[in-house]
């Protein structure tokens, strides 16, 4: 069969992909469980059952136990049905991720070179680059359902314009990668992306309420609220990083001054490095700098997974003030987790303290009691991850477009 979300469609079309999405939560489903969710006959549900086992959506997963009489069957989601792709889209290069119908993660490739452009050019250069990845990853491209692709900065998935890479008012980005890639395409903010994959996949087990930030060269948020992530009026949800919270005068690359992100960030981090080089302190950065060489963000961790004591010094600065935003957070929505993602997630033993020394400190004792705070399971691959269980979200009908 032909892997693409239209082609689910015709008699019984909303019953089948109900009974994905519900297949989709969890591993199984009797004929019984099924008929009582979709609020159906016994039936009408092995009539259509019977059609997504032929058209191979479902599988048989086995018997339920049963203390007399006939066992009832399980089914489940097909491995064998498609698979997802997810890029994600970052200032390191290019991660992409392939999982299969159920959501297993099949293989993963991470910083794959690559710098995009707000250029038709460019955006075609990546997909080359993606084609070319998949090449060499377990995939029959034939059998690629669906493409999820995140990136940073303001994205409305609804209407796939992403304004950070803007091409034209008549050529949304993802208009292009649907042309480029033969298939239907998720266009989604990395950090919801990321959101989405550490709560299917990662740390986020059963919790349905998660507030997932995005600490890298910017800050930026998602939100899993109720277990649907959540993306406001305008699509434009979770832009914590510009949060007017801060009286330290630094212009932020929106135009503004004080915002969260100037003192939060890998942006952050990265200032408060050189600016202490500047004055003459000393650290394993300091022979570089006094050559007039660059000083990068990976540089910087480097320099802290050393135990630079400089380093060390602004990454715990940048983690009290990320804790004293997170605290006004966790009084506002009383989240069952935070989950703390990014690149500077991987300086969690210096980060972390300090940051739950704020929360304990500023927020109230009565909502923090319940919330947890961890870091990322996934790390790089989160977005990736995130994004092709997004594009199965499109094929099953969970995402509007």
């Amino acid at each position: 069969m032909d892997f693409f979300p239209e082609n689910i469609t015709g008699h019984y079309a909303a019953e089948k992909k109900a009974i994905m999405s519900l297949c989709n939560n969890r591993k199984g489903y009797c004929i019984a469980d099924l008929a009582r969710h979709l609020d159906a006959s016994i039936p009408k549900v092995t009539r259509i059952v019977s059609e997504m086992l032929a058209d191979g959506y479902l599988v048989e997963l086995g018997k339920i136990g049963s203390s007399g009489g006939r066992r009832a069957s399980l089914f489940g989601l097909n491995p064998n049905a498609g698979c997802f792709v997810g890029v994600h889209v970052g200032h390191e290069g290019l991660t992409v991720a392939v999982t299969d119908f159920p959501g297993n993660v099949l293989s993963v490739v991470e910083s794959i070179p690559f710098h995009l452009e707000s250029t038709e050019s460019s955006v075609h250069q990546m997909c080359e680059k993606v084609r070319t990845c998949l090449k060499n990853m377990p995939v029959d491209s034939e059998r690629i359902a669906a493409y999820g692709v995140d990136l940073t900065g303001r994205v409305n998935h609804q209407t796939g314009y992403s304004y950070s890479y803007f091409i034209s008012e008549e050529k949304p980005l993802r208009m292009l990668l649907e042309q480029e890639f033969g298939r239907a395409v998720v266009v989604e903010n990395d950090s919801r992306a990321m959101a989405w994959g550490e709560y299917v996949c990662g740390v986020a087990g059963d919790e349905g309420t998660i507030l997932f930030l995005n600490v890298g060269w910017g800050l930026g948020m998602g939100m899993v609220l109720d277990g649907k992530l959540f993306y406001g009026k305008s699509g434009f949800s979770g832009e914590f990083g510009h949060f007017p919270l801060l009286n330290n005068d630094q212009y932020c690359r929106c135009g503004k001054v004080g915002c969260l992100e100037t003192g939060a960030s890998g942006l952050a981090l990265h200032r408060l490095v050189t600016e202490k080089l500047a004055q003459g302190r000393t650290s394993v950065l300091s022979p570089a700098f006094k050559k007039g060489e660059d000083i990068t963000l990976d540089n910087i961790l480097d320099a802290i997974k050393k135990e630079d004591v400089l380093a060390i010094e602004c990454i715990e600065e940048v983690g009290a003030t990320l804790g004293r935003a997170l605290a006004g957070l966790i009084n506002i929505f009383n989240p069952d987790l935070v989950v703390i993602g990014g690149r500077l997630s991987v300086t969690e033993h210096y980060l972390l303290p300090p940051l739950k020394s704020a929360v304990n400190k500023l927020s109230l004792n009565i909502v923090n009691n319940d919330t947890h705070i961890k870091v990322s399971q996934l790390g790089r691959t989160a977005g990736a991850i995130g994004s092709s269980l997004l594009a199965k979200g499109l094929l099953l009908g969970n995402i509007e477009q």
